[in-house]
């Protein structure tokens, strides 16, 4: 096929791995162990060694010892993020049954970059966890059994161009009409329009889809979009370019940090809160990154000048906006932060860092369309990093204009690279040319044009999508010991044990030998059997009680014999009703209560009144901290509640603006509006004049006259023609051949169809049923523009002429 294969299995690093010499048996291919700089070349396959990581750099096999500790190695997410940076859009990643989560994260990377990602269905293999990982992620563009997966990669390898050769064969694969369908029905179904998008990333991601569903041309693309609305958000997503990381482009950050903010900070002495807008925030590296560069700044600052800074983080994936708000990234963001702002910025956890919380609350993330929603406004930063690029001039140019509205006198604006003012120079001026940073110029916008179209109403898509609660995962080894022990370190220390319902010991925690003893006889674990005397009374009545209800029984002050003297022991039975292992059982606590007694029975009675209150103590103390606990949720959520209505507040306010610059062009629309109406009106009484004067015209001319359509319908009468051919207004569209007429005329509809179709005239003298003599005159009816369109009959009475040459013949005769 001229593909290569790498392979990468969860090996014992202290296990010689025979890998590669099954796989040489079932191919034809050379299959062989990585070596260190080993070039990769078509057709073969290479086998990951034992103890190792491999990734790909510049075609070159580069091995590494593992870092991690062993347990914790990921090593296919580290071969799959590489294959994307050196192979981009022609990287392929292929995840089947495992353990764990391994390749998820590569596998994103991948499709980020363009390249193609398969997952073997879950229900196919043996593990699935990797596979199921992979699917709930959304990375995976083919889910197929093994068996289909070569079919799959073939089909798309012999689909996807060469990326030189990307952009010319989309053009002669495509016409303009065929992208045009498709960006339609993207609109009509995410109301985000992609027509401004440069044509080569949109030919390049379309043609991605097409190749993973073997279509050939963007007819039939657009046909499978049309049945299936699923591919229209998967080709949504496709479109919307992630790649970020943090604190990219160093020097930028640096420049920020060391001269730009400062000098923002000096520009604002009296200001307490700047505002800062992050467009296309992705997964929110970029915006946490501005955060941290902005709270080492303001460190340096004296106290009685501290600034606080409000970011708002805006995207139009709603995936990533999730991520962005979770704030956790993996491990491997060390190579992009240094260790001091790791520790100082972030907290470690086993497998990702999360970000602190002073650093989270200055962020606010919304889902936003740049292009489409009111922006935010009174800015002192602007920051829209390598989004442009994916742009046409056309969309550049609106867009520029609404940055420098958006951004108070002396904000400065922020962009990628590849990105620059253009011809739009007058509206931002230079800080740092090279590193594309620009300070806003306070010129006056053009009123036509200058800012893009009125934004519309605010989207009913829902602003907020509520971030994943974390919760503890269930222990998977969920056995009697790890549960019992659970519930006594969170709730009770001393020694307890668990009993069934009937009374048999199951598990015991501490020591209990003070309170239970082996009895005589056959070994019996039965609780009432070991209970020493002065408990096996008191305890045996509690048990029943505790199997009937859940509340606690407290059993205080009970005396048991001890190394010659009397102990003093409180006894708390409780009963169990949760799922798993402890289910139905009853705990049994034993906590002491002072020394024993002595002749000073007051200082005993005050010892054992101190444990009594310390225990009481205790449990307020466990009461207050599950409240924290509930508190500490609430919180979460009404931050993330608190997030969405500043977002919506701030649209709102963007919006009135332009909705109070509207109001006065509509005034004067509705003025024009009214003036317009005022002259149809006028054209209406004209038209309605004209049309009496024609009715008045036809009937004093004394003459029968029928109009008729194409079909020989009635169109139109004169009073005179209703005498001749029986006719009414509710006539009006029947048929000629349906009316009743005087006139011995059978051939009346066959000449009238003859007129319509050769435009000749007709004429002929018909007698009635009384007598009466008319000439009937058939003639086509032309429109102003000479067209044909029905015919007109009319009807001459001739009675008196024909009377008079009667008498004339007969005078002649004799």
């Amino acid at each position: 096929s001229g593909l290569a294969y790498i392979v990468v299995q969860h090996l014992d690093p202290t296990q010689k791995a025979l890998l590669a010499e099954l796989l040489q048996r079932v191919t034809p291919m050379r299959v062989c162990e990585a070596v260190q700089l080993l070039r990769v070349a078509p057709d073969c396959v290479y086998v990951i060694p034992p103890n190792s990581d491999l990734s790909v750099i510049d075609g070159v096999i580069n091995l590494q010892k593992p870092a991690e500790q062993r347990g914790l190695r990921l090593p296919i997410n580290v071969l799959f993020s590489s294959l994307a940076r050196d192979r981009r859009d022609q990287a392929i990643g292929v995840v089947l049954s495992g353990m764990g989560s391994d390749g998820t994260l590569g596998l994103q990377a991948i499709k980020t970059l363009g390249g193609l990602t398969l997952v073997q269905q879950p229900e196919t293999a043996q593990f699935d966890s990797m596979p199921r990982s992979a699917i709930n992620a959304h990375c995976a563009d083919v889910i197929a059994p093994p068996g289909e997966m070569p079919g799959r990669i073939l089909a798309y390898t012999g689909k996807v161009p060469p990326p030189a050769a990307l952009v010319e064969t989309a053009a002669e694969s495509s016409s303009p009409g065929q992208l045009s369908d498709i960006l339609q029905l993207l609109h009509q179904h995410t109301r985000h329009d992609f027509s401004l998008y440069k044509p080569s990333t949109l030919h390049r991601r379309i043609e991605r889809r097409m190749a993973i569903h073997s279509i050939d041309g963007f007819a039939g693309y657009a046909d499978l979009l049309r049945q299936n609305p699923q591919e229209i958000d998967l080709l949504f997503k496709e479109l919307l370019i992630g790649v970020t990381s943090f604190f990219r482009d160093a020097a930028v950050w640096q420049q920020l940090a060391a001269v730009t903010i400062p000098e923002l900070l000096a520009r604002r002495p009296a200001e307490n809160k700047l505002r800062a807008w992050v467009v296309g925030c992705s997964t929110g590296e970029e915006a946490y990154s501005l955060a941290m560069v902005f709270e080492e700044a303001a460190q340096q600052r004296p106290v009685q000048l501290k600034c606080a800074l409000q970011i708002f983080a805006s995207d139009l994936s709603q995936d990533a906006i999730v991520t962005a708000r979770r704030g956790e990234y993996p491990n491997s963001i060390s190579a992009d932060v240094s260790p001091e702002r790791l520790a100082r910025f972030f907290t470690a956890h086993d497998d990702h860092y999360r970000i602190a919380k002073g650093i989270r609350d200055m962020v606010l993330f919304a889902q936003q369309d740049v292009v489409l929603d009111p922006p935010f406004t009174r800015l002192d930063i602007l920051s829209c990093r390598n989004l442009m690029i994916y742009f046409d001039n056309t969309l550049q140019r609106q867009l520029l204009p609404l940055f420098h509205y958006s951004l108070r006198p002396g904000g400065v604006l922020l962009l990628g690279s590849s990105e620059t003012v253009g011809r739009l120079d007058r509206l931002f001026a230079p800080v740092d040319a090279k590193l594309r940073l620009y300070l806003r110029q306070s010129v006056a916008l053009e009123p036509a044009g200058a800012l893009a179209n009125s934004f519309p109403p605010l989207s009913k898509r829902a602003k907020e999508i509520a971030v994943p609660t974390h919760t503890v995962p269930d222990d998977a080894n969920d056995n009697l010991q790890s549960a019992a022990d659970h519930v006594l370190l969170q709730v009770y220390a001393p020694p307890a044990v668990v009993v069934n319902r009937t009374g048999d010991i199951v598990y015991i925690s501490g020591r209990t030998g003070k309170y239970l003893e082996p009895a005589a006889g056959k070994a019996n674990w039965n609780f009432h059997a070991m209970v020493r005397e002065g408990l096996r009374g008191p305890l045996g009545d509690a048990l029943k009680q505790a199997a009937t209800h859940s509340e606690a029984v407290q059993l205080r002050g009970l005396q048991i014999a001890a190394a010659g003297s009397v102990q003093s022991v409180d006894v708390t039975v409780q009963g169990l009703t949760g799922k798993g292992a402890l289910h139905n059982m009853v705990m049994i606590v034993f906590r002491d209560v002072g020394v024993p007694p002595t002749p000073g029975r007051r200082r005993s009675a005050q010892t054992a009144t101190a444990a009594a209150h310390a225990a009481e103590l205790q449990q307020y103390r466990d009461e207050i901290q599950t409240l924290r606990e509930e508190t500490r949720a609430s919180k979460e959520e009404l931050q993330s509640a608190n997030e969405e209505l500043q977002s919506t507040n701030e649209e709102l306010q963007s919006a009135n603006e332009e909705l109070t610059t509207s109001k006065e062009e509509m005034q004067s629309m509705n003025e024009e509006l009214q003036t317009v109406n005022a002259e149809m009106q006028t054209k209406l009484d004209d038209l309605s004049l004209a049309q009496s004067d024609m009715k008045n015209l036809l009937n004093s001319t004394d003459i029968a006259i029928l109009f008729l359509d194409q079909e020989l319908n009635v169109r139109r009468y004169t009073d005179r023609a209703a005498k001749i051919i029986k006719l009414r207004d509710t006539d009006i569209g029947r048929p000629l051949g349906d009316l009743t007429t005087s006139l011995q005329y059978p051939g009346l509809s066959d000449d009238a169809r003859k007129t319509l179709s050769t435009t000749v005239f007709t004429e002929k003298q018909i007698a009635t049923n009384d007598s009466r003599w008319f000439t009937v005159r058939i003639m086509p009816y032309r429109r102003l523009d000479n067209l044909i369109d029905g015919a007109v009959i009319t009807f001459v009475d001739i009675t008196a002429t024909k009377e008079l040459e009667s008498r004339l013949r007969q005078g002649s005769k004799t």
